[in-house]
């Protein structure tokens, strides 16, 4: 079993990860398929860390793409690994320890999240004691650094004010017309234009409700009240979209039959104030900063590193919490 840390910097959550087949000895044929400063890595521990999402691609890909997709999967599980052994090694440089109380309630905690997990496994306390240490490197040496400034949070809100809007809120009344089955569609399609032109001539929609709607507001007069955009069905929210209050849709065909709605009153989308989200700002700009430092951290790591591949898929590997990838460099130092 392993346990990773998550999506870089961002993420301080310890996640366990399926199980994995126990450590075996080497095959014959493997090899060395990337040398990371001191470290080994080898072909026997990229595939039984790639098992899992091995044997996923394989149920769902066939022929080329099948190749194609099992090459990416090579490629970023061995940049994995190569990334995690600079942070380990950076952890051990910096004197970074995890005691033995940490990992028990990392345990507990991995327990009352619903893992199961063999604490008399060694390979898992050992894949507990890594995970702690990854955290514990990435808090000292890159969100200990992350500073959230006001001007920065403010910038972050009027770039991103519809992020903290509230939508449109529509007040409806609504006449629903049930065909009676399948076949009785004209008839129920003609019982609708008959309101609409009894509409046109100024009789009362909530008189009109009453007499013909099928929906369950029709003893209110049709009344369905305050709604949300984005809570109506698409083709009603369409319908009323260009209305003003007071205004009457055309009939509107749905799953459920055929609507006219009066729009009864509009509420136009509004901002939530700066000082009411800024506590959510400072967390989406911490987030953000954090990944970037830890990604700027990692790509120091890997340019003050030896690393050599010699592996032919993992040139083209993506940095596994970097949205914009960067291939590993061969033989740097």
């Amino acid at each position: 079993m392993t346990i990773w840390l998550v999506a870089g910097a961002a993420c301080g959550a310890l996640v366990w990860l399926p199980d994995r087949p126990p450590a075996q000895a080497a095959h014959v044929e493997d090899r060395i398929i990337a040398i990371v400063n001191t470290d080994l890595i080898m072909l026997s521990e990229m595939n039984r860390e790639l098992k899992p999402e091995k044997d996923r691609i394989q149920r769902q890909y066939r022929g080329t793409e099948l190749t194609r997709q099992l090459s990416i999967a090579q490629s970023m599980t061995l940049t994995a690994m190569i990334e995690r052994r600079l942070q380990l090694q950076e952890a051990k440089a910096r004197s970074v320890e995890v005691t033995d109380q940490e990992v028990k309630q990392a345990v507990h905690q991995l327990k009352q999240q619903g893992e199961k997990l063999d604490e008399k496994d060694p390979a898992n306390m050992k894949a507990v004691r890594e995970q702690l240490t990854l955290l514990k490197v990435v808090d000292r040496e890159v969100r200990s650094g992350v500073m959230v400034a006001d001007p920065e949070m403010k910038r972050y809100y009027n770039e991103h004010r519809d992020r903290f809007s509230l939508p449109e809120e529509y007040t409806l009344s609504q006449i629903l017309i049930r065909p009676r089955s399948p076949d009785d569609l004209s008839d129920a399609t003609e019982k609708a234009r008959t309101v609409v032109k009894l509409l046109k001539q100024g009789e009362s929609f909530e008189d009109l409700a009453l007499r013909y709607s099928d929906g369950a507001n029709a003893s209110r007069g049709g009344r369905i009240g305050l709604v949300r955009q984005g809570e109506l069905l698409p083709a009603i929210e369409r319908g009323v979209a260009t209305l003003v209050p007071g205004g009457i849709s055309d009939v509107i065909q749905s799953p459920e039959g055929l609507h006219i709605v009066r729009l009864d009153d509009k509420k136009p989308k509004q901002f939530r104030p700066y000082d009411e989200v800024r506590l959510e700002i400072q967390s989406l700009v911490y987030q953000q900063k954090s990944e970037d430092m830890f990604q700027d951290w990692l790509a120091d790591l890997k340019n003050k590193s030896y690393i050599e591949i010699k592996f032919e898929s993992a040139p083209s590997a993506p940095s596994t919490g970097d949205p914009s990838p960067r291939p590993l460099s061969t033989n740097t130092r």
